[in-house]
């Protein structure tokens, strides 16, 4: 009966801690949107990957999370964001979280695509690749 009730706690507690890992995941992608809608560039640089590939029209770079953080706070001031909000979120079978937004600012409208991926801890921002409509 003892056996029986470890095993049945012990799966118990693998199931809560899978729901707590997918919790935080959404929870990054959530907190990423925030920082996009509110035109943040330092809320969204603590979800930064070492290495963050930022593109626009295209024109894609490698940044370190400083120079990404640097990068995407011109990109704010010069088009500071009215509206933002994802269309399309999405997960592949290898843990990489994507989405896909509508970025309205000031210098017009945007399509942004975000990928993030597994970290040690949860999932960082890998690519921010931002497209005028």
């Amino acid at each position: 009966m003892k056996r029986y009730f470890i095993r049945t706690l012990f799966i118990g507690w693998l199931f809560l801690l899978g729901a707590v890992a997918a919790h935080a995941q959404s929870d990054n992608l959530g907190a990423v949107r925030s920082a996009l809608r509110n035109g943040s560039s330092r809320e969204l640089s603590q979800y930064f990957a070492p290495t963050v590939e930022i593109g626009f029209d295209g024109d894609k770079k490698a940044y370190n999370a400083t120079q990404a953080e640097i990068v995407m706070k011109d990109f704010f001031s010069k088009n500071a964001p009215s509206t933002f909000e994802f269309i399309h979120q999405g997960q592949s079978g290898e843990g990489i979280q994507y989405a896909i937004g509508r970025y309205t600012g000031r210098g017009g409208t945007y399509r942004v695509f975000v990928k993030l991926k597994p970290s040690r801890g949860a999932p960082l921002v890998d690519t921010l690749d931002f497209t005028k409509e």
